[in-house]
């Protein structure tokens, strides 16, 4: 019986080590096949990607003739309840993280597990900026107003709404800061499906230069180093 469960044993870490290794190995090919953006295309309108390190926001006007976002995303749902601010940055991601786990070194196995293994719910992090500056972590990308009007509908169906079809906020003192909130989102956090899937998934849907997958936020960077 001991022999039995030491043979197991060692067949089911062979797996899981054989998983992670074609895992990292698939990630890092996929993530080095970059789709080119559409061609001819007006450059209309600026948005941005923008990362902490590990995650990735797509960044946009916060009002403009296409979209007023203040309206789904009101300015009294922050800390600060200022109303003059130029861009709204959105991150999806597992609610788990963002509320529970402040930094990094919060970072619990539970967390991760129910992140990694599609049994936590997410959210959406919605930040406002008075200004953007450019720099290693964050880039700036002109697209049309056709490519703007399809990222905001990108990004306004991962909302869950109520039953008059507003965006639901997450009543918590978890925020980052006085002009950031969060509201629940649809989908589920999972190892092929991360934050920074989502950021890149929202590049494609505007026709923008983004990867065939990727997990991590470094390979959407380079494309636009």
């Amino acid at each position: 019986m001991l022999r039995l469960i030491l043979k197991t044993s060692k067949r089911v870490l062979i797996g899981i080590i054989a998983f992670v290794l074609l895992y990292f190995f698939l990630g890092y090919c996929c993530s080095r096949i970059i789709i080119s953006e559409e061609k001819d295309t007006p450059k209309e309108i600026p948005i941005f990607i923008k990362t902490n390190g590990k995650h990735t926001d797509i960044v946009v006007p916060a009002n403009n003739e296409i979209k007023h976002w203040s309206r789904d995303i009101p300015y009294e749902n922050n800390v600060s309840q200022d109303t003059i601010y130029n861009y709204l940055a959105f991150g999806w991601g597992d609610k788990g993280f963002f509320i529970d786990m402040p930094t990094w070194d919060d970072l619990t196995f539970k967390l991760a597990f129910k992140a990694a293994f599609w049994l936590g719910t997410t959210a959406m992090h919605t930040t406002y900026y008075r200004d953007m500056v450019e720099s290693e972590d964050c880039r700036k990308i002109m697209i049309s107003k056709q490519q703007y009007e399809d990222l905001v509908f990108f990004i306004s169906e991962k909302f869950e709404r109520d039953s008059e079809g507003n965006f639901i906020n997450i009543k918590t003192d978890a925020t980052y800061g006085d002009t950031d909130a969060f509201y629940e989102a649809k989908g589920r956090y999972n190892l092929f499906y991360s934050c920074n899937t989502w950021a890149n998934a929202a590049l494609k849907a505007c026709g923008q230069k983004h990867c065939l997958w990727t997990f991590f936020d470094d390979p959407i960077f380079l494309i636009y180093k």
